[in-house]
């Protein structure tokens, strides 16, 4: 394989999410024709984690991996059971405390070519005490060093613009490529790094397009306006938004040569 052409899918966002991906991916896959398809996956399940079912849904597709992130346990039981079996391919965030159900990363195979998928987690912002995102990675790649790997693909799934960016300087030429999730807010900052990383600090998100990161705007308002809990609802029709990215990786170097930018509107 001359290049390695991966699809990478923002988090897809309840109900409507699933809907719309279902709807864009034809049109995806036959307009970049990818080897790999990534979606981060933790709010599948009406916003709050996944469910066997859900992923089997995504799977249905042609989505052949998912990353998660600090949602992946709002349905804990589902997911426990799901990372016991290990029957599904979906990690959750490498630096979280040991002892916790799940793999953080993953090595996969397309063909001839051996791919690792790692999912870190940042701190900046969050209230849970994460370990270092920087210092799991550099573990990671210590303990693959000796692996023939054609490509490392990263999802840091943080708040903060600072740490995103931070973080894919300080592994670029070491991993393929650094894809920030969590915000639901696309960034128009694709690029290859100076030293063959592709980086963007947030892929997006796939969901209801006039909504609040995918929740109806009436609740989420509302607890803006009078500081009191409300139940948030996600709309189940109207235009929603697909966000991605389409990487070119070289297996040879495991550096990427492209990174384009997809936001698309499809209609539910």
């Amino acid at each position: 394989m001359s290049s390695l052409k991966l699809l990478f899918i923002g988090d897809i966002m309840g109900k409507s999410g699933r809907a719309a991906i279902k709807k864009a991916l034809p049109e995806l896959k036959e307009k970049y024709n990818p080897d790999l398809i990534i979606a981060n996956a933790e709010n599948l399940a009406h916003g709050k984690g996944v469910t066997e079912s859900t992923l089997q849904e995504m799977l249905d597709i042609g989505i052949d991996f998912f990353t998660s992130g600090d949602h992946i346990w709002d349905n804990k039981k589902e997911i426990e059971k799901i990372f016991s079996e290990n029957k599904l391919p979906i990690i959750r965030p490498a630096n979280y405390p040991e002892g916790i159900p799940g793999y953080g990363y993953k090595v996969i195979e397309i063909g001839t070519n051996k791919i690792l998928i790692v999912n870190l987690i940042g701190r900046v912002f969050f209230r849970s005490n994460f370990e270092c995102p920087f210092r799991e990675m550099e573990k990671i790649l210590e303990q693959f060093k000796d692996e023939n790997l054609s490509a490392i693909i990263v999802d840091f799934h943080a708040e903060a613009t600072s740490e995103k960016n931070t973080l894919s300087r300080y592994f670029d030429g070491k991993v393929s490529a650094v894809l920030g999730t969590h915000t639901h807010i696309q960034t128009a900052d694709e690029q290859i790094l100076p030293n063959g990383t592709a980086h963007i600090t947030d892929v997006g998100f796939v969901g209801i397009k006039n909504s609040s990161l995918g929740l109806d705007l009436k609740n989420v308002t509302e607890t803006f306006l009078y500081q009191t809990p409300r139940e948030h609802e996600i709309p189940e029709h109207g235009i929603c938004q697909v966000n991605a990215v389409f990487v070119i990786i070289k297996p040879e170097t495991k550096l990427a040569v492209q990174i384009e930018r997809i936001n698309i509107d499809v209609e539910i």
